[in-house]
């Protein structure tokens, strides 16, 4: 027999590194191939699955248990902010990326309302992405710094008693802060979170 495989510190094992587990939604076959060979030749990175759809996604999350998703946000049966804020409520959530072409700093506020851990625009170079998923694999966010006059033209589209929640989140406090701080129950802050995605969504032009 050959000699047993030795750490640097001389303990006798070797550990593999920790594989990140992705799960794509996105209806279109040419992306989610895309990212499955992209994902595959990282060397920290396994692609478990893919979904086509909001109504698909549930069951993926469900049979693969992922770290991370990587979300759409046009799709043919929803959008995925929608989709995140639902991911989120999760009791194990996964981290969430929204990759989508239409990652400006106005989908970024309502992306960050929907509890999104990360933002990356899809004609971004594949080495973004990558870091875009270690990060909030590792607890951290990756969303593109957004200026005043964004988060101000957001403001003037929500009701006024909603603006200290903008506030708040936009300056990164977790959400069960932001319920506690403004004395309100996680129920009606996802209600009032609705309300606010509803006043700032992007037209989806698939369902018009």
């Amino acid at each position: 027999m050959g000699d047993s495989p030795h750490t640097a510190d001389g303990t006798g094992t070797t550990s593999s590194p920790r594989m990140i587990r992705v799960a794509i939604v996105d209806d279109h076959h040419a992306v989610r191939l895309g990212l499955s060979a992209m994902l595959s030749a990282e060397h920290d990175m396994e692609p478990v699955g893919a979904a086509t759809s909001v109504a698909d996604t549930a069951p993926l999350l469900y049979r693969t248990d992922p770290d991370v998703v990587l979300v759409d946000y046009r799709l043919a049966d929803g959008d995925g902010l929608t989709l995140c804020q639902a991911i989120k409520r999760e009791a194990r959530a996964p981290a969430v990326v929204l990759h989508s072409a239409f990652a400006d700093e106005t989908l970024c506020v309502a992306a960050i309302l929907a509890g999104a851990d990360g933002v990356v625009h899809k004609g971004a170079h594949g080495r973004e992405l990558s870091e875009a998923i270690r990060a909030v694999a590792a607890g951290e966010t990756w969303i593109p710094s957004i200026d005043q006059a964004t988060i101000r033209a957001g403001g003037e589209m929500i009701h006024e008693e909603d603006l200290p929640i903008l506030g708040m989140l936009v300056h990164g406090t977790p959400q069960d802060e932001v319920a506690k701080t403004l004395m309100m129950s996680v129920g009606e802050l996802h209600h009032r979170l609705q309300r606010m995605l509803g006043a700032l969504r992007i037209p989806n032009p698939r369902r018009q």
